[in-house]
């Protein structure tokens, strides 16, 4: 066979590719959207802040309905939540929570017309796009504030599951920290839960037990910083503004605005443009951000804050920038070089810094 058929069969199998990929306009009047919630939107954390974007939705675009389903288990629980959405006429879904992705390649597959968006996955189709946000770049800056503002040196971290996400943010944080602060320590207490007050409220009192006198957190309700305001400890928040839970301890959060995005998918959509593409946006876009400062924040902090982030925003630096060590001392970023996008998010290894484990299996 000669290079000329083979030319035409790729050209061939290209154009067949595109065609798949193609999905018509949707009338923003026509158009249903079903979101799957790992917690209750009421907790006041990741899927409150997801819910908001999902009345921006409603907000920017009238005439699109929307439907939800909180508190849903990551599991066989999330592909039964996603076909009923498609039964009652959902074109778009968004799936949102890491756990979600296995299921959400399983329904894509029986229902190849609807278009399916994944938060914080990997994996991909035809029809299954992937979103999020660069939020390791707003937990770096608040780990600045963190690092400057220990006494201790000792910075405790209740954090939800073991994976990749909470890995990187977890690194980056850790980053910040010991940038202001090279004596800082992060120590990890797995929750092994996206979201159980019990459970956070119980991993800080351990931490602060066991001197820390500052917290950060990778978890989803207001009980960590609720608790950090009890105790008279100082906490960063995550996912909302937790100074409504933590008020004369709370320094700044690290928050999520998820209409900026959601509302960009949908006008994709309504147009006819929607591909299946992984979006990953950074600060620059506002996805991502870090909420006022408190009072109690001293200004050569919010200087420094502000100095870094200005590197982050008009990329000039990121966070995974060498020189980094891992947590055993060993150089695994050298100087001058950065590492790639899919090596920030399979992250399976701690920075220079952290106190914890990362266990084999949950």
């Amino acid at each position: 066979m000669n290079k000329w058929v083979w030319l035409l069969i790729l050209v061939v199998f290209f154009a067949m590719g595109s065609v798949a990929l193609a999905f018509d306009p949707i009338p923003a009047e026509d158009l249903k959207i079903g979101f799957v919630f790992v917690g209750p939107v009421g907790d006041g954390g990741w899927s409150y802040m997801h819910d908001q974007g999902r009345q921006a939705i409603e907000k920017a675009f009238p005439g699109v309905t929307t439907m939800y389903a909180e508190s849903v288990p990551e599991g066989p629980d999330c592909a039964r939540v996603m076909e009923q959405f498609v039964r009652n006429g959902a074109q778009l879904v968004f799936a949102t929570s890491f756990g979600y992705m296995d299921q959400v390649i399983e329904v894509a597959k029986k229902y190849p017309d609807v278009i399916f968006m994944h938060c914080s996955g990997y994996k991909m189709a035809d029809n299954v796009g992937l979103y999020f946000g660069r939020m390791y770049q707003a937990r770096y800056l608040s780990g600045l504030v963190a690092g400057s503002m220990t006494k201790s040196n000792i910075i405790g971290f209740p954090a939800a599951h073991p994976i990749p996400e909470v890995i990187r943010m977890i690194n980056a944080f850790t980053l910040g920290a010991r940038k202001a602060n090279p004596d800082a320590r992060v120590k990890v207490v797995w929750l092994y839960s996206w979201f159980d007050p019990g459970k956070e409220k119980e991993a800080t009192k351990a931490l602060i037990d066991a001197g820390a006198d500052m917290i950060g957190m990778h978890a989803d309700s207001g009980s960590t910083p609720q608790t950090a305001e009890e105790s008279g400890v100082y906490v960063i928040g995550y996912n909302n503004d937790m100074s409504s839970y933590a008020p004369t301890k709370c320094l700044t959060s690290s928050v999520w605005d998820w209409s900026t995005i959601y509302v960009d998918i949908i006008k994709k959509v309504i147009e006819g443009n929607w591909k299946p593409i992984d979006d990953w946006w950074g600060m620059d876009t506002g996805i991502v951000k870090l909420t006022s400062f408190s009072q109690d924040v001293p200004e050569e902090v919010k200087t420094l804050v502000q100095e870094e982030q200005e590197k982050i925003i008009n990329g000039t630096w990121d966070v995974f920038w060498g020189p980094i060590k891992d947590q055993n001392g060993n150089e695994k970023i050298a100087e001058g070089q950065k590492m790639s996008d899919q090596d920030i998010l399979s992250f399976s290894w701690f920075v220079e810094g952290v106190e914890g484990e990362i266990p084999v299996s949950q």
